[in-house]
């Protein structure tokens, strides 16, 4: 697989991408939490495995409230992972292997120390003000209060899994059906 070509159209169709969760993944340097050094360290074994593209849960600095989504800066890799340098070695080792690299990355929520979540809150008279929503309306409530999950069992019944899934149905709610 050429990675450096924009051309190859819907490659992820047939690829094997291969999640990984940084935190529980390889730990390098002793803390007992993964980080990037040690994703570097096993590009072999993901190669051997036949991967074509790893995505990566989210790596940014965050407060890990929410599993590292509550983001406090998209532009700083947290220091719990590494630094810039060694993401750009990651992706450096993963090119030359022809493994793709996906970034898990949700602008819509931030951690409440991010810097729109502080100067949205500061003051309702701020330009960025109406950029915050805090709370769900009463429509979304109700809806996700009507949620059908028979429905969902049989919407969701081509997955080939005993595990249980995790589906973001609305914001704020999600649903945990157990497939057999």
């Amino acid at each position: 697989m050429n990675v450096d070509s924009h051309d190859e159209g819907e490659w992820w169709r047939s690829a094997v991408i291969y999640e990984i969760a940084l935190i529980s993944f390889q730990d390098s340097n002793g803390d007992g939490k993964g980080d990037l050094a040690g994703l570097i360290a096993r590009i072999d074994y993901l190669k051997w495995l036949g991967v074509d593209a790893v995505w990566l849960t989210p790596i940014y600095k965050s407060p890990f409230r929410d599993l590292g989504y509550d983001i406090s800066d998209y532009r700083v890799i947290d220091p719990a992972f590494g630094c810039l340098d060694q993401f750009d070695e990651l992706l450096k080792a993963l090119h030359a292997e022809g493994i793709r690299l996906i970034l898990d990355l949700v602008p819509n929520h931030t951690a409440n120390d991010h810097k729109w979540f502080v100067e949205s809150s500061s003051s309702p008279h701020r330009a960025k003000a109406d950029w915050v929503h805090l709370g769900r309306c009463r429509r979304e409530r109700r809806a996700a209060q009507q949620l059908d999950e028979p429905l969902w069992r049989q919407r969701l019944g081509m997955v080939r899994s005993a595990e249980a899934i995790l589906l973001s149905l609305l914001p704020g709610r999600a649903a945990r059906l157990e497939l057999a």
